[in-house]
């Protein structure tokens, strides 16, 4: 079969299956060799399924998809990039799996995460280093690295995600794709709870607009227990991608939440979107957030540490020295103390989102560097996790506050450095404003195509 349909969009690949002019054993056939051949550049697969099981009747019946190694997959390794979960398989699906499977989707792997998601490169001592499509020197991004390596590389038409701090914009915007994290509680994070502060959520990361909004349309739903409920959808996600976004009230900044400096090629991406939006209509300012605080990273990372130390490893020599030094903080930390984190950034929150009373998106640089050097958490920290961990805002000073928020943001291919690597925009909508997001893309992708774009190593 010819590698040009791996690139087909997985709506494309849909229609077609319905239509019997390709099987599912032969998409799956079709992307399986593609691992085999192009993934030893890459490493976006920690685990590939081999002989998948049959797909079941829905919308994307046969359509192949991989799964972040941090989500549960029912009778497949899940791992977590964590030595000490290197033999896991668990015997129920997440909830966001079961409706991807539900959806006919056919499950060939899981893919690359760094251990726990920690941080915004995907390399870990139990998995190894991923690598950009782009320029394999460079990180993918992170922590949903895997899935926007395998996407660009043509390894899967669409993949999932997840983004707790940033970790589907991170990566997209190392890739050239698409990706869009969802509004808090939009998904059911269900058997799970998401934390006091729902940081985290699953999401899809694509070449197309209208291949995100479709996904979502699967990933979407809540469950008994769901602690936050996000309102219904007034109409589907992909309906909303065929809509025009109408004149849009649009800010735009490059000063981030947290004061470190922003690449002037992030910048420039950010600028030559505005431009762009003002051809297409809209109502473009320069103005940013209330959003620069101090203290934000400070209970940012409070509440982050609870991750590794509520992961069920209680050897903590088994962790990774990131993850190990967080948990070691996280146990002598006194509940007081993240209690008021927790409090602070909720009043932090009020205060930035009450910002969108008078626009509809705010437009940033997704992160602050382009894709950075494989390896490059450690290469000044003199072998210090505190020094290394400070490190992922100096990349990502963009992306946290949005999850602490709970809003909708995307990422959007519009720009490549002079050396030819993506360089993502980020746009943060309104609390539940997914649909404004994404018609605002739709009319983007028109405007500017990426999805033609092709890697080195594809």
């Amino acid at each position: 079969m010819s590698d040009e349909l791996a690139f087909a969009s997985a709506l494309d690949l849909a229609a077609r299956v319905h239509a019997h002019e390709v099987s599912p054993a032969e998409l799956t056939a079709l992307y399986l060799e593609r691992i085999e051949r192009l993934d030893p550049q890459v490493n976006a697969f920690v685990t590939v399924v081999d002989e998948p099981e049959a797909p079941r009747d829905g919308p994307f019946h046969g359509v192949p998809i991989p799964i972040k190694d941090l989500s549960e997959t029912a009778g497949i390794r899940t791992t977590y990039s964590c030595k000490a979960f290197a033999r896991n398989v668990p015997d129920f699906d997440a909830s966001v799996v079961r409706k991807i499977r539900d959806a006919g989707f056919t499950i060939i792997g899981k893919t690359n995460t760094p251990e726990f998601g920690t941080i915004a490169m995907t390399e870990s001592e139990l998995n190894g280093d991923c690598r950009n499509p782009w320029d394999t020197t460079r990180t993918p991004g992170g922590s949903s690295g895997g899935a926007a390596a395998a996407v660009a590389a043509g390894l899967a038409p669409v993949a999932h995600g997840s983004d707790g701090g940033g970790s589907i914009r991170i990566p997209a915007s190392c890739c050239g794709l698409f990706g869009i994290k969802p509004s808090r509680g939009r998904i059911s994070p269900a058997p799970f709870v998401s934390g006091s502060l729902g940081l985290g959520t699953s999401g899809p990361i694509t070449r197309t607009v209208r291949d995100a909004a479709a996904l979502l349309d699967v990933m979407t739903g809540n469950e008994p227990g769901d602690f936050y409920v996000a309102p219904v959808p007034e109409r589907s996600f992909l309906a909303e991608a065929d809509e025009a976004p109408g004149r849009l009230r649009i800010a735009v900044t490059t000063e981030p939440p947290s004061p470190v400096p922003v690449d002037p090629t992030c910048a420039a991406a950010a600028h030559a979107a505005a431009e762009l939006l003002t051809e297409l209509g809209h109502d473009v300012v320069e103005a940013t957030p209330p959003w620069q605080t101090d203290e934000m990273i400070a209970h940012f990372i409070r509440i982050w540490q609870v991750g590794p130390a509520t992961a069920g490893v209680d050897d903590l020599s088994l962790l990774e020295p990131i993850n190990r030094m967080l948990a070691e903080d996280a146990r002598t930390t006194p509940s007081p103390q993240y209690a008021a984190s927790v409090m602070q950034l909720q009043q932090i929150a009020r205060r930035v989102a009450a910002f969108w009373s008078d626009v509809d998106v705010v437009v940033t640089p997704t992160l602050a560097l382009p894709p950075v050097p494989v390896g490059w958490t450690w290469h000044d920290a003199d072998g210090d996790p505190y020094r290394a961990f400070a490190s992922q805002t100096l990349f990502t000073p963009f992306t946290p506050l949005v999850n602490v928020t709970g809003q909708p943001a995307m990422s959007v291919p519009l720009h490549w450095s002079d050396t030819g690597l993506p360089i993502g925009v980020q746009f943060i909508g309104r609390p539940f404003g997914e649909a404004t997001l994404i018609r605002l893309a739709a009319q983007l992708e028109q405007a500017r195509p990426w999805a033609g774009r092709r890697p080195p190593v594809s």
